[in-house]
């Protein structure tokens, strides 16, 4: 009887000792599961950041290299600009009057005069190469309305690429009403004017622009126009004009005033 009884208390222990192993062994493979899932997890999380910065890396060099592409190409293209008027000046010092573009800074303070809410078109003679356009568009005022008299067929061609909605038209300014005729359907709500007036003597450029207030302007629209010179470029004597002068644009080669007209009031 006592070694039966011995027996079964071995029995019975060694039963207990499995017992407790397959448990240590299930809480042992649980505890291994989780690891296994928290590493899959921790990696999953490196691999989701590690994209993720990755793809803000590949952004953010896409950006950088639209950007040195977009900077090469505005300077290439002022570049172009800059010799097309150099060009220009050499084949006709008279009628360029400027070996280079106007700035973006003073062709910004011109088209700040202009209203973009005054009805009727705006008219720009001289415009060149087109950074005053550009600047009255960034005004506000619609490609449409604008009306572009230059001398040159080859800134013609260029400005009719750069602005296919404006009205470009082949012609001399300085016969401001008659270059128009045919294409002026309604008075302008201004002049914008980067001619070098100073190249033609006073009874021209008095006349020019009193052509562009009888027939070209609407009542109280400006007559606009830039000026190296420390004076007026219409003169004003007998003129019956008011005018306005801003103060100098430094920031352009060579600085530069920019003068507004109007019909004074009887």
């Amino acid at each position: 009887m006592a070694h039966s009884a011995s027996g079964q208390r071995l029995r019975a222990t060694r039963l207990g000792r499995s017992s407790v192993a397959a448990r240590l062994e299930h809480e042992v493979r649980l505890t291994a599961a989780d690891f296994a899932d928290s590493v899959a997890e921790a990696r999953l999380r490196v691999a989701a950041a590690r994209y993720k910065v990755e793809d803000e890396v590949r952004n953010t060099a896409g950006k950088l290299k639209s950007q040195v592409r977009k900077a090469a190409d505005e300077a290439k293209a002022r570049f172009s600009d800059d010799a097309r008027f150099l060009k220009s000046w050499i084949d006709s010092p008279g009628r360029t009057g400027a070996v280079a573009p106007s700035s973006p800074f003073l062709a910004r303070r011109m088209a700040s005069y202009v209203d973009p809410q005054a009805q009727g078109p705006v008219v720009e003679i001289g415009p060149g190469t087109g950074p005053v356009t550009e600047a009255l568009i960034e005004r506000g005022i619609d490609e449409a309305r604008l009306i572009l008299v230059e001398y040159s067929p080859e800134f013609c061609d260029l400005l009719r690429r750069r602005f296919p909605r404006a009205t470009v038209i082949e012609g001399d300014a300085y016969a401001l009403s008659t270059t128009l005729a045919g294409h002026l359907t309604d008075k302008a709500s201004a002049v914008v004017s980067s001619l070098p007036l100073f190249n033609k003597p006073p009874a021209e450029r008095t006349e020019l622009v009193q052509d562009a207030f009888a027939n070209v302007l609407n009542p109280g629209a400006p007559f606009i126009q830039f000026t190296y010179a420390v004076i007026s470029p219409v003169p004003r004597k007998g003129s019956g004009l008011k005018a306005q002068v801003s103060d100098w644009v430094l920031r352009n080669i060579p600085p530069a005033r920019v003068w507004v007209y109007r019909r004074a009031k009887p």
